[in-house]
């Protein structure tokens, strides 16, 4: 309820309520004879009524005019409420005074009626503030209403606002993120491949040195075997020339001794056939100096026969070691 409906409505339920409250209390302190002229009148319109002790009628009557009055008086009683209690009051009054015979003229009050009849302003009272409160309360409804679906827009608009700045910042948001993660990939790639590089490094260079070690033993294992071969070879080689030096030697000395026989031979031969003459002496001489070149020769024959069977073998050697 607005503070001008509040003013519109205080002088109306002021005026009326301390009405009705004084009359209340006026019928608290009613004597008896007051209060069987109330119970008959009201027992007249409604015959109920008339089992009910008039003292006991009026003082429930007193307290329903006393908590009526104390109703309009009091601000927080919704007006509504306050009309409507109001209109029963009146509208119980105004049937008492229809039903009793004598107080109307067809529709118009006599003179011993109108003293009931003039509470119809109070119906009017009540209607009145019930009509204000929901007409009031329709156009505060309207105006809640409306103000509510203004809020509601205002509110769909601060919400699509924050909506687009929530977007933003997200995405902003979402984009760092993005940044962030690239460049830490980007960072873990870089290490992972600087990693794999230096364990390629690492390991080409193991290999290297792997194959340089076996570079190196086969260059040995071959010198090795080289070196073997050709001691053996130079071994081979000396051998056959010891032997053949050797049998040269061994020639040499049988044709020396050949020769030195021979000589001697020809000295006793000569000696002895020097009486024989000249001719034989000189025939002696030629078959010695032939017997000496017949040994030379078969000497030379075998040393070459030995040089040749050492060459022979060292090829064959040689053609082994090659194979």
């Amino acid at each position: 309820m607005t503070l001008a409906a509040k003013l519109r409505r205080a002088p109306v339920r002021i005026v009326t309520g301390a009405f009705i409250l004084n009359s209340g209390l006026t019928k608290m302190k009613a004597d008896e004879d007051t209060a069987k002229a109330l119970h008959g009148m009201a027992s007249g319109a409604y015959p109920m009524l008339e089992s009910v002790p008039p003292t006991t009628f009026v003082r429930a009557v007193a307290i329903g005019e006393t908590a009526l009055g104390g109703a309009l008086l009091a601000p927080f009683v919704p007006s509504r409420l306050a009309g409507a209690a109001l209109s029963g009051f009146s509208g119980g009054l105004l049937t008492m005074w229809w039903r009793t015979p004598g107080m109307h003229d067809g529709v118009r009050p006599t003179q011993q009626g109108t003293a009931i009849a003039k509470d119809s302003w109070l119906l009017g009272i009540g209607t009145s503030l019930m009509i204000d409160s929901v007409v009031n309360d329709a156009g505060e409804s309207r105006a809640v209403r409306r103000a509510n679906r203004e809020a509601a827009k205002a509110d769909r608009r601060a919400a699509k606002i924050e909506a687009k700045i929530a977007g933003k910042e997200q995405r902003k948001q979402l984009k760092a993120e993005a940044k962030a993660q690239t460049k830490a990939q980007i960072k873990a790639a870089r290490a992972a491949a600087k990693k794999q590089a230096k364990a390629t490094r690492g390991i080409a260079l193991e290999q290297a040195a792997t194959a340089r070690a076996s570079a190196k033993d086969a260059v040995h294992t071959l010198a090795d075997s080289t070196s073997d071969a050709g001691h053996f070879l130079g071994g081979v080689a000396l051998g056959a020339s010891k032997a053949a030096g050797k049998t040269t030697r061994s020639l040499g000395k049988s044709a020396a001794e050949a020769v030195h026989s021979a000589a001697e031979s020809s000295r006793e031969a000569a000696r002895s056939a020097a009486e024989s003459g000249r001719e034989a002496a000189r025939s002696a001489a030629d078959s010695t100096r032939d017997a000496a070149r017949s040994a030379a020769e078969s000497t030379r024959e075998a040393a070459e026969a030995a040089a040749h069977t050492a060459s022979e073998s060292v090829h064959t050697l040689k053609e082994k070691v090659s194979a």
